[in-house]
């Protein structure tokens, strides 16, 4: 028993004297694991260390300077919109009617601006029943002459044309496509021609000229479609951040005639609230034109 012990001892002392040189020896004699290279990545943390250091003794001695003073958004806008500005009483809501009056008198601009309603509403376009997207026939109008296509067999397109379309094709529509040629503002298609349509989406689809049956563009009432279409259809739906944005005309349009354009707007509107909506479906509203200041308006659409 004294002979192992002492065995063992001095394998334990043999073991104690080989552990540096083994640890010595993990070194590799070239590349990332070799001695050369471990110090000389040491070196270059300890450096690193050092500059940071130096950097934050730098910046403790030097006195900090005045904040970077900022202009008001209103000052760094244009001479004719601070104008435009100032005109309106941004502490009080006004009525659709002096709203709509008054973003006419606030036009900065030369031409004859869009009257633009945006309203924001509270639902959450996510959910597929408060994702709005419908259309609405202003009753005069919005404004801008629209080019109308029809994509449909040959008797169809015949009715279309005399319904007041501009192009009006069956297979030649199709090359046209082919070809990049997309000169018209609504396509309106039969159901049963919508397959043929389907590899043009990612073209038509972007420019939002895809057909859809909730735009009404997809019918098999091509001419009455077309109608709609020439008299003042236009397509409304909410975005990403819940909010409404139509057109409802131009400056140059009678007060009479915009203002019941927007009625007939925020009566559609309101058809469209879903029954899963329980608190104020209509949060804001504000009128405004192409580059003037927006004008709120008294929210009486819940």
């Amino acid at each position: 028993m004294a002979e192992k012990e002492a065995k063992l001892e001095a394998a334990e002392e043999v073991k104690a004297v080989e552990t540096p040189v083994e640890a010595e020896e993990k070194f590799a004699k070239a590349g990332k694991k070799s001695k050369k290279h471990v110090e000389e990545v040491k070196a270059e943390e300890e450096r690193q260390a050092r500059k940071a250091e130096a950097k934050k003794a730098e910046a403790a001695e030097k006195p900090k300077g005045e904040a970077p003073k900022v202009r008001p958004l209103i000052e760094r806008r244009g001479k004719k919109y601070q104008e435009a500005y100032k005109k309106i009483d941004h502490t009080k809501t006004y009525s659709l009617e002096e709203a709509i009056k008054l973003a006419v008198e606030t036009n900065p601009a030369k031409f004859d601006a869009t009257i633009e309603a945006h309203v924001r509403l509270g639902v959450d376009p996510r959910q597929a029943d408060q994702n709005i997207r419908t259309t609405v026939v202003l009753p005069n109008g919005n404004g801008k002459t629209v080019k109308v296509a029809v994509f449909a067999p040959l008797d169809e397109a015949k009715k279309a044309k005399a319904a007041g379309a501009d192009i009006a094709e069956d297979e030649e529509f199709l090359k046209q496509l082919d070809k990049g040629e997309i000169n018209f503002d609504v396509l309106i298609s039969t159901p049963a021609y919508m397959p043929k349509l389907g590899k043009y989406a990612r073209v038509l689809g972007p420019k939002g000229l895809m057909p859809n049956p909730k735009a009404g563009t997809v019918t098999t009432d091509i001419e009455k479609a077309v109608k709609e279409a020439k008299a003042g259809k236009v397509e409304y739906r909410v975005d990403k951040q819940s909010i409404v944005h139509i057109g409802l005309g131009k400056t140059n349009f009678d007060q009479k005639a915009l203002l019941e354009n927007a009625t007939v707007f925020f009566d559609s509107l309101k058809a469209q609230k879903p029954a899963s909506i329980k608190g104020s479906f209509v949060k804001s509203v504000y009128i405004t034109t192409t580059m003037g200041p927006s004008i709120m308006v008294e929210n009486n659409y819940n």
